[in-house]
């Protein structure tokens, strides 16, 4: 199924002179890019755990801390189910939906570091006006501006990280961005996990510390190189050989710098990004990396067991500490699978990775579908023995997707694009994310009340769905010089035919 090379020609002939050595700058630059990702997974890890918290529901949502408090006959699935609570938490995506057309502008034309600092400023504000909120509606215009920071945060981040890597370490390096992803959703939950017991503001204080990550990557950002990709886009052809030199550990760059030149001067032919994602030779990418990969990242279900961890666990009867507790352990699954993948999935590939954890997941959703068909729910309490089975599940789920859709759901779609388009399609690709983020946030705890335990099995379902897609449509791209991936279509078993009938009508009207 995989593409390869094309025959002859171009500069698929200039890949095997690339040379590089890691330096300490390289290293650096990509550990304080990374730090992007903390703000994600921050927002992930904490937004759940404080819309249980007591102090925060009796100060916005008392109608939800009385029916949590209550013995009503209702069903246990639809304790938390209020449209108000998850617009608190997808409030945010719908803005950084918004906010990653402007991060493409910016990122294209003042560089990726411009993005990533207009980035941690957006956030910080908004963690500010989070933690000192009195009303609702403060909540939502703090969301906002953390959505904001969000949006152009993970527009330019791993844009940066994979073309500041040479291609044997670009998987790798660009899941920094996922690894700072898990620990923020780690450290969060052990902050909700302290700030529960401190009443009445603990959770002021949770919502308050996004500040430390946005200023961290907002200091970082003052000192970062712009990727060499960035600075011959722009016009700055000396200086980017000067930052490829510095990144690579040596001056022997002359055959990516012509790559790089040769990218840059088909993006400055084009005019509209946005317009040049719709032709056919970009249409893999935009099929792909742009509206497939994204969409079905959300689509696992996974970022909605994030969301309300602590909250699927106390309506599993764990209580309110325990809830975070479990959360913690779910989520230092998350740590775990992004090292491994980090290690190997640049010996394995991405589609290994795909496939053999999407199997993994598919089990793990029918598993926990069957325990809550048959043990959970009208009044019952599930035994010890189930609930800690339960938990299991939960974790080889969040196993399996962290080392591969987690990680690969931003790793693949920033590698498909060529340089003219790939500031245009990683926004469309922040887009789509966010839109079927949101809209998860916001409809699953209603799904989760009507639906019960078939929402595992839809989720369960769709994992079939998207490990066909990739195994399919999807071709290896480990190792592959990023300026160098569009030759993969061209022999790729579907696309070639797209892609071939695209530039042979370019070359005819010539």
């Amino acid at each position: 199924m995989a593409g390869g090379f094309a025959e002859g020609g171009g500069p698929a002939k200039r890949a095997h002179l690339y040379e590089h050595k890691t330096t300490w700058y390289f290293v650096l630059a990509c550990l304080v890019a990374s730090l992007g990702g903390s703000l994600f997974g921050y927002d992930l890890g904490v937004s759940g755990g404080v819309t249980s918290m007591d102090d925060f529901l009796l100060d916005f949502f008392p109608d939800i801390y009385k029916r949590k408090h209550s013995h009503l006959n209702e069903t246990d699935y639809c304790k938390y189910d209020n449209q108000m609570l998850t617009l608190f938490t997808s409030s945010l995506y719908f803005a950084a939906l918004v906010a990653t057309f402007g991060a493409s502008y910016v990122t294209r034309n003042k560089g990726r570091r411009a993005s990533i600092l207009v980035g941690g400023v957006s956030f910080f504000l908004g963690a500010v006006l989070n933690a000192a909120a009195v009303n609702i509606e403060m909540l939502i215009i703090g969301r906002i501006l953390l959505g904001f920071g969000i949006g152009f945060g993970n527009q330019a981040v791993p844009l940066y990280l994979s073309e500041i890597s040479p291609a044997k370490m670009r998987g790798a390096v660009n899941q920094l961005f996922q690894l700072t992803t898990c620990l923020g959703i780690l450290v969060a939950n052990l902050i909700n996990y302290g700030t529960e017991q401190i009443h009445p503001w603990g959770w002021r204080l949770s919502l308050g510390l996004a500040t430390i990550p946005a200023t961290l990557m907002f200091v970082g950002g003052l000192f970062l190189p712009e990727t060499p990709n960035s600075l011959i886009e722009q016009g700055r052809p000396e200086e980017g050989r000067r930052v490829l030199e510095k990144i690579r550990g040596t001056g022997n760059v002359q055959a990516e710098f012509e790559d790089l030149v040769d990218a840059s001067r088909e993006a400055q032919a084009v005019k509209n990004p946005f317009r040049n994602l719709l032709r056919r030779k970009n249409r893999p990418q935009l099929v792909i990396g742009a509206l497939g990969i994204p969409a079905f990242q959300q689509l696992t279900g996974m970022n909605s067991i994030l969301f309300y961890a602590p909250v699927i666990f106390q309506s599993l009867g764990f209580g309110s500490s325990a809830s975070l507790y479990s959360a913690v352990i779910s989520n230092a699954a998350l740590v775990v699978a992004a090292l491994i993948s980090m290690a190997l999935v640049d010996r394995f590939g991405r589609r290994a990775f795909f496939l053999e954890a999407g199997a993994e997941m598919i089990l793990c959703m029918i598993g926990v579908a069957t325990i809550l068909a048959l043990e959970f729910g009208e009044g019952k309490e599930i035994s010890k023995g189930l609930s800690v089975f339960l938990v299991i599940l939960i974790f080889l789920f969040v196993l399996a997707y962290g080392r591969s859709w987690g990680p690969l759901g931003w790793l693949v779609p920033s590698e498909l694009f060529p340089l003219e388009t790939r500031s245009a399609g990683q926004s469309v690709v922040v887009c789509v994310n966010m839109l079927f983020t949101a809209l998860i946030a916001q409809c699953f705890l209603v799904s989760l009340c009507h639906l019960q335990w078939g929402i595992f099995v839809l989720f369960g379902s769709l994992v079939v769905v998207m490990s066909l897609f990739i195994f399919f449509l999807l071709p290896e791209t480990k190792q592959v010089p990023i300026e160098e991936i569009y030759l993969l279509w061209d022999n790729h078993w579907f696309w070639k035919s797209i892609v071939k009938e695209d530039v042979d009508q370019e070359k005819a009207s010539k």
